[in-house]
């Protein structure tokens, strides 16, 4: 026997779930991904310039434009598994994954993705870096492996009994990039091991004030977490645009992702102000994208350390001598000549 609260509860969940009643034809109905990750089916009835009318059969709902995704056909797939349409840096290889996630508490996200951060070292120092698909490639500053050739990535696995380490030599440096303070790393492949990779994200739904949570290694402390926001999506240096966030960077941080509050990675930390505090910046995610779809470019050739990336300064201009000075040089040059002659 059904509960007679059972039909108000279908009704609930057809107007959540946005199913058109009245038979509308596909093409007069759009799905609306809204920026917390939630979606909308409807048909499309007035657009204005500050708001999106949608019908979902039951009622009317007026949706904000500056809440809105996206748009698209209604037979797309729910956001957890959609790629983000409209973002040009997507790739057509499958090299990284670019997807849309729903907010969820940061330690929710940790847990999922904590596998994906790895720690970097060298006989150098320590830094941090993340794995970007299933392959084994990871992504991390440049200076973290700059003049080194003997690389080690730290794996932190879930295990029944908590977080296992485990250490992989040998690992492999790929492309590098120095202007944008980037490496692509190969980590060699581990029977029996499967890789945990992170999701790229996309700065276009992001504002200042919006929040982020860093992981990485500060100071040689493994698997640590910092909270904060960005506080601004353009701060410049020297040419370049950063991002600049409150959550905590400090040295060890380097190489590590810059996580927005659904789990995507949207930049990669680099930097802080060493007579401040709270000033982190992480190079944006639409460098990195660009990065990775050109490896090829920035490919490194261990046989020549310096292929991909250095250039020679070209000759320095001699200073022009005056006229006294190149009067004497030519007296004193004569001299011996003459005394020769004699």
């Amino acid at each position: 026997m059904l509960p007679r609260t059972l039909p108000v509860i279908l009704a609930v969940s057809w107007l959540l779930l946005g199913v058109p009643s009245d038979g509308a034809a596909l093409q007069d109905v759009e799905r609306v991904v809204l920026n917390d990750g939630y979606q909308i089916v409807g048909k499309v009835l007035a657009e204005k310039p500050d708001a999106l009318f949608l019908d979902v059969g039951y009622d009317v709902i007026k949706v904000p434009r500056d809440q809105i995704l996206r748009r698209g056909a209604p037979e797309e797939t729910a956001p957890e598994s959609l790629n983000v349409a409209g973002d040009a840096t997507s790739p057509s290889d499958g090299f990284f994954e670019v997807r849309l996630l729903r907010p969820r508490p940061v330690n929710e996200l940790v847990n999922q993705f904590g596998e994906a951060v790895v720690s970097i070292e060298t006989p150098s120092g320590i830094g941090s870096g993340f794995i970007i698909n299933p392959d084994g490639f990871a992504v991390t500053n440049n200076h973290v492996i700059e003049g080194e050739t003997r690389i080690s990535a730290i794996l932190y696995q879930r295990t029944s009994s908590g977080w296992r380490r485990r250490k992989i030599d040998d690992v492999q440096i790929v492309a590098v990039n120095p202007f944008l303070d980037l490496a692509l790393l190969k980590l060699p492949a581990q029977e029996g091991l499967k890789l945990e990779h992170v999701v790229l994200g996309t700065l276009d739904d992001l504002d200042a004030g919006d929040g982020t949570f860093a992981v990485g290694n500060p100071l040689g402390l493994e698997r640590s977490v910092s909270q904060g926001i960005l506080s601004t999506l353009n701060r410049n240096f020297e040419g370049l645009v950063y991002l600049q966030t409150d959550a905590a960077i400090n040295p060890g941080n380097s190489g590590g992702p810059l996580f927005n509050l659904r789990g995507e990675v949207i930049g990669v930390t680099n930097m802080k102000a060493s007579q401040g505090d709270n000033l982190g910046f992480a190079i944006p995610i639409n460098y990195l994208k660009d990065f990775l779809k050109n490896r090829d470019a920035f490919a490194y050739d261990k046989e020549n350390p310096n292929s991909g990336y250095r250039y020679l300064d070209p000759p320095r201009r001699r200073r022009a001598e005056t006229f006294a000075e190149a009067k004497q040089g030519s007296v004193e040059a004569g001299s011996p000549d003459r005394e020769s002659r004699e």
